[in-house]
C-alpha cells in the first residue's frame, strides 16, 4: 500500500487527539490515510492492550484511515534504538508516505518525545538504499509535520478542521477504556490527566481555531521554511 499521510504516535488515541481531525479532512480530499502506533499502550492504567486495540480499529473507521498497524515497541521504552528504527524503516519502505506527521519534540511524557525522534531517524534511515533490511526500495518521506497540540510552541500553520470537528471527538471518545472509565477505575493514587484531557484538547482545538478565523483548528510545526506563491490571495487576516 501506498499512504499519502502517515500520523506515528506513541500510543492508541494519541493521533486522535493531536491531529485526527486532519487525517479526516485528508482522507475526505480523497488520500490514502494511515496511522501508525508504536506501542499497544499495554502499560496503561485503565484498559488492556486488546481493549484499546479493538477501539483503535473503531476510531481508525471513523476517521476513514486507509491503514492502522502497530509497531511493537513496549509502552513506556519507546527510544530510537537501532532495532525500532529498522523496524520503522522497513513500514516507511512499505506504506511509502509522502507526508509523515510526528510528535513534537519536547513533551511531558518521554514516550511522546522520544517517539519524534524514533519517528524522524526511522524516516531518514528508510532511504539509506544499503540499509540491512527487509522490505521494498529505498524510500523517504517528502515532508515532516510536527503536531504542535501537545506543545506550548507556536505554529507554522493550522488546519481548519471545524467541519470534522464532532467526528474527531467521536474517535477520541472510542477509546471507551481511557475517556469513559467506570467510576471505580477512576479511583487511583496516581493523578491521571487522562480525566481532563479530552476536554483540553477540544479547548485547544477552539483556541487553534480562532488564532485562524475558524471554529476549530490542529496546530502543525515544520523545521522548513514555507513557499508562498501569491501574497495577495492569503488567508487570516493580518488586521
Amino acid at each position: 500500500m501506498r499512504l499519502d499521510l502517515l500520523a506515528i504516535a506513541a500510543h492508541p488515541d494519541d493521533v486522535e487527539l493531536s491531529c485526527g481531525g486532519t487525517l479526516l479532512k485528508m482522507a475526505e480530499q480523497g488520500y490514502k490515510t494511515g496511522i501508525l502506533d508504536l506501542t499497544g499502550g499495554e502499560m496503561g492504567t485503565r484498559g488492556t492492550p486488546e481493549t484499546r486495540a479493538k477501539e483503535a480499529a473503531v476510531a481508525g473507521k471513523i476517521l476513514r484511515v486507509a491503514w492502522r498497524g502497530v509497531l511493537g515497541v513496549p509502552d513506556s521504552d519507546v527510544q530510537a534504538s537501532r532495532q525500532h528504527k529498522l523496524r520503522l524503516a522497513e513500514t516507511i519502505r512499505e506504506l511509502r508516505p509522502k507526508t509523515v506527521i510526528l510528535p513534537y519534540w519536547e513533551a511531558r511524557h518521554p514516550d511522546h518525545y522520544n517517539a519524534s525522534k524514533l519517528g524522524y531517524e526511522g524516516c531518514f534511515l528508510a532511504g539509506l538504499k544499503k540499509l540491512p533490511i527487509v522490505g521494498g526500495e529505498a524510500y523517504r518521506p517528502f515532508k515532516i509535520l510536527y503536531s504542535t497540540a501537545y506543545a506550548d510552541v507556536r505554529p507554522s500553520f493550522v488546519v481548519d478542521i471545524s467541519e470534522q470537528y464532532e467526528r474527531r471527538k467521536k474517535s477520541i471518545l472510542a477509546f471507551g477504556s481511557q475517556f469513559r472509565p467506570k467510576a471505580s477505575e477512576r479511583k487511583s493514587k496516581v493523578h491521571l490527566g487522562l480525566d481532563e484531557l479530552e476536554s483540553e484538547m477540544n479547548q485547544l482545538a477552539r483556541h487553534f481555531g480562532q488564532m485562524i478565523g475558524v471554529r476549530y483548528g490542529e496546530p502543525f510545526l515544520i523545521r522548513e521554511l514555507m513557499k508562498v506563491d501569491d501574497v495577495v490571495d492569503m488567508e487570516v487576516r493580518s488586521i
